[in-house]
């Protein structure tokens, strides 16, 4: 008898830069794992505390409800997961593997940004304890992905040890490529699924999570949201 195939499984979604309780609620309900709500002020999707509670809890349970900082000290973060109701926390910046480890000490799912054009560079994985990396190229002027594409080869190394999330000019018409480069967790999209910075445009968040359902990886990837 002819052994089973190994199952299927299919990294991850995860929309950021929602502005919209009701876009938010609407993109977990055409599939996405996780939800970000961005905090650095400089951003145009940035949050208040209380836009970014009616986001979390618009979302249904299961939801990932991710907090996204820059350079941010620890008890302000806290302040924000406690407030908002978030479940994870991306830093996006230059935060120490000190300030990683104090978050995952309060049981804070952690998901620490690495780049392949900046720093924390992709080679300093190791430092860091924390529960995945987002990786992209960082070569933009905000600490987002900026639109940019890049060679999402470059993070296949890292993705082989951690669990990772690739982002950074992904869209409907080139994630299945880019899963295919690097073998992520999870994948993270804002502006590539947008009609204007913050306004989610549904029809590419659909077409972007079932690119994805059609990606899938003859491995098991754990979940990371």
């Amino acid at each position: 008898m002819k052994p089973s195939p190994p199952p299927l499984y299919k990294p991850q979604v995860k929309i950021c830069g929602l502005t919209s309780a009701a876009e938010a609620a609407a993109c977990a309900d055409l599939g996405a794992d996780a939800i970000g709500c961005v905090f650095f002020p400089g951003s145009p999707r940035h949050l208040s505390d209380e836009l970014a509670r009616d986001i979390c809890r618009a979302l249904p349970p299961g939801v990932g409800k991710v907090g996204v900082f820059v350079n941010e000290s620890y008890d302000h973060v806290m302040q924000k997961v406690d407030r908002c109701g978030l479940t994870a926390v991306q830093l996006h910046g230059r935060e120490s593997p000190e300030l990683v480890q104090a978050l995952m000490n309060r049981h804070v799912a952690v998901i620490k940004a690495l780049f392949a054009a900046g720093a924390p560079a992709l080679s300093e994985a190791w430092k860091y304890r924390t529960s995945a990396f987002l990786v992209e190229c960082g070569a933009g002027v905000l600490p987002g992905g900026n639109a940019l594409t890049w060679d999402w080869r470059q993070a296949r190394t890292i993705s082989k040890t951690y669990p990772v999330i690739l982002a950074g000019g992904l869209s409907p018409d080139n994630v299945f490529r880019a899963i295919a480069a690097c073998r992520p967790a999870a994948v993270d999209v804002s502006s590539g699924v947008e009609k204007a910075p913050g306004q989610k445009d549904l029809v590419k968040v659909k077409a972007f999570i079932e690119a994805v359902f059609r990606c899938n990886a003859l491995k098991k990837i754990n979940p990371v949201f």
